[in-house]
C-alpha cells in the first residue's frame, strides 16, 4: 500500500503550535475524504524532512490524532486512517446485526463460554437463586477488522444451544431468536470509564483510554429476563444516537 501525500500550509509565525497545525490539517483531510479509511501516511522521518520540522513535532501531531481515534499505528504497516466510527441508534437490536446492516463486516472472537454460579447481581437480574448455574459468555467484537467492543453476557440455562462456533458465526440475539426466544423490551444504562490493562490490550487501546459502557437486561414477551449484558466499547470508534421527542 502506498502512502498518501498531503499538502500542508504551515504558518511558522502563528502562536498556534506547529504540531497542532499539522494535526488539524490531517484531521481536515480525513473529514473531507481526501484521506479515506485505511489510507497510510508517510512515516515520521519522511514527513518531518518534507515539512522541515523536527521528528518530535510530527510524532506529537500523530499521537494527538491517535488519541482522538482518527489514526492508528500498526506494526509492519505504519500509520493509517481508522475506519469510520460506528454510530448506533438506541434500539433493541444486537451489535452484530447493526454492524452487518451498516456494512462494517462484523467478526467475533469468543474468549470464554460456560456455566458459572450466579453472583448476587446476576441472580437478582435473571431471577435465579444466588449460586445457581447461569451461562456466561465473553466475546471480542470486531468491525472492519478493528477491535470494537468487549461483550460479557449472562443468560439462564437452556434458552438456546450456545456454542463458541455458533457465536463466532452469528450474533447472540440471532441465536436466541432462532431458538424461539421473543425479546420485547430491555432496560439499559449507559456510562463511561477508563480501560483496565486487560481491556486496553484486547481492544488495542492505551491503558486508561476512555470506554463507553452499556449494561442491558433484556426481557421476553412473558416478562422473563433472558439476557443480561455488560459491554465496553472503544469511545474512539463508537457512539450512540438518540432521538428526543417533546411531550
Amino acid at each position: 500500500m502506498t502512502s498518501t501525500r498531503l499538502e500542508f500550509d504551515l504558518d511558522r509565525s502563528s502562536p498556534v503550535p506547529l504540531y497542532f497545525q499539522v494535526a488539524e490539517q490531517i484531521s481536515e483531510a480525513i473529514r473531507t475524504g481526501e484521506l479515506t479509511p485505511g489510507s497510510r501516511l508517510d512515516n515520521e522521518i519522511l514527513l518531518a524532512d518534507r515539512l522541515g520540522l523536527s521528528r518530535p513535532t510530527i510524532r506529537q501531531a500523530i499521537q494527538y490524532l491517535v488519541d482522538k481515534g482518527l489514526l492508528v499505528r500498526k506494526r509492519g504497516v505504519g500509520t493509517q486512517v481508522v475506519h469510520g466510527q460506528v454510530k448506533r441508534s438506541v434500539e433493541l437490536t444486537s451489535l452484530y446485526d447493526d454492524l452487518r446492516r451498516a456494512g462494517q463486516d462484523p467478526a467475533t472472537r469468543v474468549l470464554s463460554i460456560g456455566a458459572l454460579p450466579a453472583d448476587e447481581t446476576v441472580a437478582q437480574t435473571l431471577s435465579v437463586p444466588i449460586g445457581a448455574e447461569v451461562v456466561h459468555v465473553e466475546r471480542l467484537r470486531f468491525a472492519s477488522g478493528e477491535p470494537l467492543a468487549l461483550l460479557r453476557n449472562w443468560l439462564p440455562p437452556g434458552l438456546a444451544p450456545l456454542t463458541a462456533d455458533a457465536l463466532t458465526e452469528r450474533g447472540l440475539y440471532e441465536l436466541l431468536r432462532g431458538a424461539g426466544v421473543r425479546m420485547r423490551v430491555a432496560n439499559q444504562r449507559i456510562g463511561a470509564r477508563a480501560a483496565s490493562p486487560s481491556e486496553a490490550r484486547l481492544l488495542g487501546e492505551r491503558r486508561g483510554a476512555p470506554l463507553l459502557t452499556m449494561v442491558r437486561t433484556t426481557y421476553d414477551d412473558q416478562g422473563r429476563a433472558v439476557e443480561h449484558g455488560s459491554h465496553s466499547y472503544r469511545a474512539s470508534h463508537y457512539s450512540l444516537e438518540v432521538t428526543l421527542i417533546e411531550r
